[in-house]
């Protein structure tokens, strides 16, 4: 079979294909457009993504550290609300003949009563006395004499309050009788 074209078919079928590929031009460069929007939509996606993760790491780490934290104040509370509760007890028990507890002076003014010497001690480290300072009896001189000093008194029953553990000679008035 033999087919004739004439010019005019060539020309309309050259138009033809011209607009078929224009047509398939523009339709590449739409699906090039939609396919470009679509990539920045996946990284801008993935990039909150990403960062919302993080987020949420640090988030997580922050909770932690909060709940370690809050652990920790809950014993603290604890253990002070046990030592409360002890301490209570002694009150409420009252004083014991007998019961001793230590007045830190300095130069003869009270300062603090402690339920232990070794607690006095360990106060007067706290306003610039060495930790390993000697504590010497301080004997009949003045309080007033010592920069820092530790007396003992015991509850007495029968006076209803605490004297001194170390009782001072009585001085003689000149001829007072």
């Amino acid at each position: 079979m033999i087919r004739v074209i004439t010019t005019a078919r060539l020309h309309g079928l050259e138009a033809g294909t011209l607009a078929a590929l224009d047509c398939a031009r523009q339709t590449g460069g739409a699906a090039g457009a939609a396919f470009g929007e679509h990539v920045r939509e996946m990284y801008a996606f993935t990039d909150r993504l990403e960062r919302a993760e993080a987020t949420t790491s640090e988030v997580g780490a922050i909770l932690s550290q909060a709940m370690k934290e809050l652990s920790a104040a809950q014993q603290e509370l604890l253990l002070k609300d046990i030592e409360i509760r002890r301490l209570r007890r002694e009150l409420d028990r009252g004083p014991v003949e007998g019961e001793s507890l230590t007045v830190l002076l300095h130069y003869g003014e009270p300062v603090a009563v402690y339920g232990s010497r070794e607690d006095a001690h360990a106060d007067t480290a706290t306003h610039g006395q060495p930790a390993g300072h000697v504590w010497r009896p301080c004997g009949e001189r003045p309080a007033a004499e010592f920069e820092w000093r530790c007396e003992a008194f015991i509850y007495d029953v029968g006076s209803n309050g605490f004297r001194r553990v170390h009782k001072s000679a009585p001085v003689v008035l000149g001829g007072a009788a």
